[in-house]
């Protein structure tokens, strides 16, 4: 299940794990490691296929792709920020954040997945 705060408002969305696509943790887990594993310039989800591309100031990878109806955003993270995700990816973890319609939703490190504003 997903889970994001859009308008203030908790929404939540159950994804349905179709024959040939990835689960929403896997999914997370291949992006990430299509784009900072592997330095892929397209990344593959399910049966389509995305461009990474780099953010204006810093450089840093992203890549837009669809999943379940949802459009995410995967983010590398800025290692010159002050957050905790930051100072790992300062002491070389490969980080990248998860965003659906602006919101972080979750946060993949070496590859472990940590989920935002998700609940039991």
């Amino acid at each position: 299940m997903i889970w994001s705060n859009v308008g203030g408002h908790f929404l939540s969305q159950m994804i349905k794990k179709e024959d040939n696509s990835p689960n929403f943790e896997e999914a997370l887990l291949s992006v990430w490691r299509q784009v900072l594993v592997e330095r892929r310039k397209r990344v593959v989800v399910g049966d389509d296929s995305y461009p990474v591309q780099s953010t204006a100031k810093r450089k840093l990878a992203q890549v837009d792709f669809d999943f379940a109806g949802q459009r995410i955003r995967a983010l590398e993270q800025n290692p010159a920020t002050a957050s905790r995700w930051a100072a790992l990816a300062r002491k070389g973890a490969k980080v990248m954040q998860f965003l659906i319609a602006g919101r972080y939703i979750a946060a993949v490190s070496d590859a472990k997945i940590t989920h935002f504003g998700r609940t039991k």
